[in-house]
């Protein structure tokens, strides 16, 4: 790709132009038989970089005037990629850099790669890791060149995370580019939406206008219109909104039956899965009181969504997404059928906690996360849905409790 941008830099017709004479006095003087990665030998010493410029300068000129697809056409344009390096090199010395760096919360740690094509989020011009040092944050994953280090004006967006966990809950909240001062939001250069001095880029997700620099057309998906409108196509972000969603897309911070809960109204995969999580946090503590639940570690099914086995009203927009495709419903079906046979089938000890219903006394034993069942909300005790209607009928153990409590008052 380097040698075609050398072409297309020094002649855009060459492939299809019509050759000029060669000079074959010129390639012999640049020593284009050498090593190309060695220091340039020949008429001259390209040993700062005014010379090096015009050594660059020469090998444009020889470049056009060579035989089009010959080999010393060929080996010219590597002597040029060569050159252009070797003066990167001189404008950017390789220096005895720190391997950790701290700016605005960001840990900067130095990269080891050199192979790997990366683009500076700060001058967003490439790093090139061969011959330049370069740093990524740790918590955000911001990439830069280390001498533009120095520029950075943006915080790391892990330490907004860390303190303040939330999204913006509005649909691309504009205000317009003069309550901006027609400026970027970030770094406040001017902009405008004519593209001049510099495109205005809004940002779906905080709804602010951005230079170029700072929005570079990435994407990602807005939970504002997830929990609004049920909406999961990937919406242009600015670089800062597209590092805090990615950081927060698992982080359970969105309660939907406050935000929206006529989305359950209108989601039936949604209904199924808060089912689920009821179920699974009715089954906790059976886990968390037996020897053989311990041990096999039942519970670190859900480690990755650690707020399932905590409460059934928080999600994050991870588990909406999945909800979306239906990963989640089937694997949380599968974990669910696991839990329910190991307390109804494998465990003598779990299923010692089941219970019989003492309306009919009829039946098999129930446990209160089975679908055809009812529970007091009093005491817990578990009766068959058609026995027991939401303490609508009244509830033995609730009876008798109540009943013992007055005797101990009599007495």
């Amino acid at each position: 790709m380097l040698c075609c941008d050398i072409y297309a830099e020094v002649r855009p017709e060459l492939f299809s132009g019509e050759p000029k004479s060669q000079s074959s006095d010129r390639a012999m003087d640049l020593g284009l038989a050498e090593d190309h990665f060695s220091r340039p030998v020949g008429s001259f010493v390209a040993s700062d970089i005014e010379q090096l410029k015009q050594a660059i300068e020469e090998c444009k000129r020889l470049i056009l005037e060579l035989p089009e697809h010959s080999e010393r056409q060929k080996d010219t344009v590597v002597k040029l990629i060569h050159l252009r390096l070797k003066l990167q090199e001189l404008k950017d010395p390789e220096e005895d850099e720190p391997n950790l760096r701290i700016l605005l919360e960001h840990r900067f740690s130095k990269e080891k790669s050199k192979s790997v094509k990366q683009t500076c989020d700060k001058c967003s011009t490439i790093i090139w890791g061969l011959i330049q040092t370069w740093y990524t944050c740790t918590g955000c994953y911001y990439r830069c060149h280390s001498k533009c280090m120095n520029l950075i004006t943006k915080p790391c967006v892990r330490s907004k995370v860390s303190h303040q966990s939330e999204y913006e809950l509005s649909i691309c909240p504009e205000v317009g580019l003069d309550k901006q001062d027609y400026r970027c939001t970030e770094c406040r250069s001017p902009v405008s939406l004519r593209g001049v001095p510099s495109e205005a880029r809004q940002c779906d997700y905080t709804g602010q206008y951005y230079c170029s620099s700072c929005h570079w057309n990435d994407t990602a998906i807005i939970p504002a219109r997830v929990i609004h409108n049920w909406e999961f196509e990937p919406k242009k972000v600015c670089r800062s909104s597209m590092r805090y969603l990615a950081l927060m897309i698992s982080r359970p911070v969105l309660k939907l039956k406050e935000i929206n809960p006529l989305l359950f109204n209108f989601v039936e995969e949604l209904v199924e899965i808060r089912k689920l999580r009821q179920d699974i946090l009715l089954m906790k503590p059976y886990f968390i009181t037996c020897k053989e639940a311990m041990e096999a570690r039942l519970l670190l099914q859900l480690q990755d969504r650690q707020h399932f086995v905590e409460n059934d009203d928080m999600y994050s927009l991870q588990d909406l997404i999945d909800i979306s495709s239906g990963r989640l419903s089937c694997s949380l079906t599968e974990i669910h059928t696991t839990f329910a046979k190991h307390i109804k089938l494998d465990c003598e000890r779990c299923q010692a906690k089941g219970f019989v219903c003492e309306l009919c006394k009829e039946g098999d034993i129930l446990f209160p996360f089975d679908s055809h069942t009812s529970v007091c909300q009093d005491c817990s005790a578990v009766f068959h849905r058609d026995c027991y209607y939401d303490n609508s009928t009244t509830c033995p153990r609730c009876a008798r409790m109540t009943e013992r409590k007055q005797e101990e008052v009599e007495l």
